[in-house]
């Protein structure tokens, strides 16, 4: 298997870029997103010279791979997009826009545009593999940390306030992260039981708000870091804290600031790429194809890029 993208495919092709799409979008034959009939449709004829461009034989309309997907209106090229989700993949601590639209030759409000359509894709694909984190004889780390900081070096201007975000981290496994208003037990006690199975072993801090949770599990042990404990037996939050440095230094280093109304889009970058490393044995292909697959069924317009989570 190709290590980039660029060896699987010739990605200054359009052509080629639609090819490649719609073998990850349409696995099992092409589905007309107006009606779902599958394989009943066949290449627009006549004097349309538009790459990608098919008939549907069942309800008579035209479409393309683009539609009913994050690529549907976008006037930016195929190929271009692949490149783009390509480079969101394989950064360890992601791109910023502005290093996309050098990269692409794109405006920077269309590589801003770009990135947030991919982060779309990504959101659900922390889900795909369907069911909790953890299981019968596994660890699941649960930690927060807080987004954010002092108005350093920025004179006359109020402190931004932090944004809490708590992780549930699956040892050698997947994570899943969310923006929470407060760090508080009526906040947290959901996302654990809804997300965590019930046979897994919870391991946590000694925050109080995992005490009530912590009943649900197989087990739930914790570690008093107030007391310079890190790690008692198989009691530790590491896994946590290596995913938020990788979050942390992505966000401050690449991306320097983010905003509340946009965090979880950022999240789930962070969540998609952990989720899907190389350790786990997929590599900047797999993981790419695995978002290229995640775009269907997503629409974001420039207006509603801005609609909370």
């Amino acid at each position: 298997m190709p290590n980039s993208i660029f060896d699987a495919a010739p990605l200054n092709n359009e052509k080629a870029a639609y090819g490649y799409v719609e073998a990850r979008v349409w696995p099992h034959g092409r589905v007309c997103p107006h009606c779902g009939v599958v394989d009943r449709s066949g290449a627009l004829k006549g004097k349309s010279t538009r790459i990608g461009v098919y008939k549907c034989y069942a309800c008579r309309k035209p479409f393309t791979v683009k539609v009913g997907t994050v690529f549907e209106s976008s006037h930016v090229k195929l190929h271009v997009w692949l490149q783009a989700m390509h480079l969101l993949c394989s950064s360890k601590k992601g791109m910023s826009s502005n290093q996309l639209h050098r990269v692409l030759g794109v405006t920077l409000q269309t590589a801003w545009f770009l990135s947030h359509r991919i982060r779309e894709a990504m959101i659900d694909l922390r889900f795909d593999d369907a069911g909790p984190l953890g299981g019968e004889g596994k660890f699941v780390e649960a930690d927060e940390t807080f987004i954010g900081g002092r108005a350093r070096n920025r004179a006359y201007k109020a402190p931004a306030p932090k944004k809490a975000v708590v992780a549930l981290v699956e040892r050698k496994g997947r994570v899943r992260s969310h923006h929470v208003p407060e760090v508080t037990a009526a906040n947290l006690r959901p996302i654990l039981e809804a997300e965590i199975d019930k046979a897994s072993h919870l391991r946590t801090d000694e925050s109080g708000v995992y005490w009530k949770a912590g009943e649900r599990f197989a087990s739930h042990r914790t570690v008093n870091h107030a007391q310079e404990e890190y790690v008692r037996g198989d009691a530790s939050t590491n896994a946590a804290e290596n995913y938020f440095s990788v979050l942390k230094r992505g966000i401050y280093g690449i991306y320097q600031h983010v905003s509340e109304e946009h965090l979880h889009r950022y999240l789930a970058e962070f969540d998609f790429r952990y989720s899907n490393r190389v350790k786990l044995g997929i590599n900047d292909v797999e993981r790419t194809d695995r978002a290229i697959r995640g775009v269907v069924g997503k629409r974001l317009t420039y207006r509603t890029t801005h609609r909370q989570a």
